[in-house]
């Protein structure tokens, strides 16, 4: 079986709202459920763990009452860090449980369905799968001992989510305490040895955090 763990515990400090930006609504529903729905559009027998915070559960349960959002998914408790909230969500799958989990961000609502099944097939062989895009803005690297410079831009790429693991793999992962350097998912794996694979991500799929990030996901969303 496929799982899909979708991470929201944002607060919505960038973005200035009176809400948590998740549940900001984008073209007549919350952003949250826009990106349920992708999932679920990909693979409508995928099991969906939403991760939350405790103290905006039952808000979300309001939400899916007032929107009549209907499609199945398990709600666990999200952590004080990123790392706690993903590892709560793994292990809300039962042990000894085979196939693969993507992780992904809950205000990510635009990744494309070619993007999820390009990272869920490449994962059935190499374990462990990010989607990335090239980066296309000119780098530069701060330095204050050696001087600034620019960097080639061919040699990084834009790490986006869901990122894919085989499950056993990525249980163990997270079993590793939790260090500085853990900065996604797929730096728990590598942690272990374990080489990630790339793959295409798509352009739409923006993390929307900010205002400019909302003007731009009415835009994507507008018929």
């Amino acid at each position: 079986m496929n799982y899909i763990i979708i991470v929201a515990g944002g607060k919505g400090l960038r973005m200035g709202a009176d809400i948590p930006k998740q549940f900001i609504p984008v073209g007549g529903k919350p952003i949250l459920m826009h990106t349920i729905e992708r999932f679920h559009a990909y693979d409508e027998a995928m099991d969906i763990i939403l991760v939350l915070p405790e103290s905006q559960q039952d808000y979300w349960r309001q939400l899916c009452l007032t929107y009549h959002f209907d499609i199945a998914h398990r709600v666990v408790n999200g952590g004080e860090t990123r790392f706690e909230s993903s590892k709560n969500g793994l292990n809300a799958i039962p042990e000894g449980a085979q196939g693969l989990v993507g992780i992904h961000d809950g205000v990510r609502p635009f990744v494309s369905l070619t993007a999820i099944g390009a990272c869920y097939d490449a994962a059935k062989t190499s374990r462990a799968v990010i989607p990335v895009l090239p980066v296309t803005d000119t780098l530069r690297h701060i330095n204050t001992v050696e001087g600034d410079k620019n960097v080639l831009r061919s040699d990084y790429r834009i790490v986006q989510t869901p990122q894919v693991f085989d499950i056993a793999l990525v249980k163990k992962a997270f079993q590793q305490p939790y260090r500085e350097s853990f900065t996604d998912d797929a730096s728990v794996v590598e942690a272990l040895g374990h080489q990630v694979t790339m793959v295409e991500g798509n352009r739409e799929n923006i993390k929307v955090t900010t205002p400019f990030d909302l003007k731009i996901a009415e835009t994507l969303l507008r018929p």
